[in-house]
Order: structure tokens, then C-alpha cells, then sequence
């Protein structure tokens, strides 16, 4: 699944305000029950069913029984909304988890979350979101996180590189598991099919010497699903963060 679309692409001010309320409310339209929240839901409702490409004004404005004018009162563009739909996605309640989790609960909680919100919408692997607007929903989820690697010792920065370390390990294997799932439906070719294509090419590739780490490998060595690679990389991942921690705390007493 490629990039086609970029968060922060359209006015980011505008985009802000609407995000947090702060800009000035739409008069009362034409259309009775018209809002902002009801706009953005019939977005995502869309994207998840047919992907962001088929997501527009014109077809916001037919699912919502609304004039495709009268929705500009409440978004200027495509941009915009892509930025309200990002944050409405990630919607989070603090309250609804324990405040005093441990920092593996943590973090596994911000993986599982990642993982759990690319299933839900796997249009989100559609956009470059290097630029985030930050709205209520993605900082309040960034306060968990944070509070979560408080009191370990670690830096501001280094409390930011492991959530972000977290957070790209979810997404990268989240992309793999669903562009997979995606490509039999994209192409009409099943796994099978395609891995019976390889058959000819491969065992003379494997026959001919060059490749002996590849030959020797078992026939259940690909035959893991996305959720294995992720249980197992997010346990030896986690574990990791944790040999840094320790580290980190043995180095505070030392120099006490």
C-alpha cells in the first residue's frame, strides 16, 4: 500500500482550530443535523470500506444527503478533514486505563494499540504523517505513553525514541501484515498461486549452490502469520528497552 496522501498538507491553522475548537462555529446550514463530527465520522466510514481515495466532498455530500457546498461551512478541503479523521481514529480515553501502569504494560499497550488501529484502518498506511497535526485525541494518547516511561531515569529525548521506536515497529510490521492480506484482493492472485509462479526459478536458484543458508531452511520457515512476527518482535523488542533501562538506573547509582 503506497503514500498517497500527507497529513498538515492543507491549512494548518484552520486545521487546529477545528481540531480544538477554537476557530469560529458554522452558522446553522440548510441541512438540519449537519456537523463537523458527522462530516468527519462519514470520512472514515468510507475510507475503511473502500480506502482514502474514494473519500471526497462529492461523496461525503451523497452519504450525508448534504449539497457538497454546504460542507465547506464546516472543513475547507480534503486536507483538512484527512487531519480531523487522523485524530478522531486515535481516539483515547486516559481514564479508561490504570494511571499506574508499568513501562512494559505501557508500551505494550501503545504497540497493541498501533497494531489493533491499522487493522481497524488500513488507510492510515496511505499517509505520510512525518508532519502530524497534533490534536487532542494524539496528544492525549503521547501523555500515556509518556507517563507511562516516567521515573525510569531516561531523558526527554530518550522517552520520545522509545515510544517512537515502539510505535514504528507496530506500524512496520502492521504494513507487511496488511499489504499482504491486501494483494491477493488487489490482484485476484492468491498466496499460493503466486508462490507456485517462484517453483521453477527457485529450485534451480536453491540447486546451484549459491544460496546454502536459503536451501537448508525447513518448509515451515515462512509459514508464520503477521501476528507471530509481532508477538515476537515485540517481546525481544521490549526486552531490549529493558536491558536499556536497567543499564540506565546502574549508571545513576554509580555516579551517586
Amino acid at each position: 500500500m503506497t503514500t498517497t496522501e500527507h497529513s498538515g498538507g492543507g491549512d494548518i491553522s484552520r486545521s487546529l482550530e477545528l481540531l480544538w475548537g477554537t476557530g469560529e462555529r458554522p452558522s446553522r446550514g440548510p441541512k438540519p443535523g449537519l456537523t463537523l463530527e458527522r462530516i468527519v465520522t462519514a470520512a472514515i466510514a468510507v475510507a475503511d470500506a473502500e480506502g482514502l481515495a474514494a473519500v471526497s466532498m462529492r461523496r461525503l455530500s451523497a452519504e450525508l444527503g448534504a449539497g457538497t457546498m454546504s460542507l465547506y461551512r464546516y472543513v475547507p478541503g480534503k486536507a483538512e478533514l484527512l487531519d480531523l479523521m487522523l485524530d478522531q481514529v486515535q481516539a483515547f480515553d486516559p481514564d479508561a486505563h490504570a494511571p499506574d501502569l508499568g513501562w512494559r504494560e505501557t508500551l505494550e499497550m501503545v504497540a497493541r494499540g498501533s497494531w489493533q488501529l491499522y487493522e481497524r484502518h488500513p488507510w492510515l498506511l496511505q499517509v505520510d504523517q512525518a508532519r502530524p497535526i497534533l490534536g487532542p485525541n494524539a496528544m492525549a494518547g503521547l501523555e500515556f505513553a509518556l507517563r507511562g516511561l516516567d521515573g525510569l531515569g531516561l531523558t526527554d529525548r530518550e522517552r520520545i525514541h522509545v515510544i517512537v521506536t515502539v510505535e514504528g515497529f507496530a506500524t512496520g510490521i502492521a504494513r507487511t501484515h496488511l499489504n499482504s492480506a491486501m494483494a491477493e484482493k488487489r490482484t485476484g492472485v492468491s498466496d499460493e498461486e503466486f508462490w507456485k509462479a517462484h517453483t521453477p526459478a527457485l529450485e534451480k536458484a536453491l540447486a546451484s549452490g549459491r544460496f546454502p543458508m536459503q536451501a537448508a531452511l525447513g518448509e515451515d520457515a515462512f509459514s508464520g502469520r503477521g501476528e507471530d512476527a509481532f508477538e515476537f518482535g515485540l517481546k525481544n523488542l521490549l526486552d531490549g528497552i529493558g536491558a536499556f533501562i536497567a543499564n540506565r538506573a546502574r549508571e545513576t547509582a554509580a555516579e551517586r
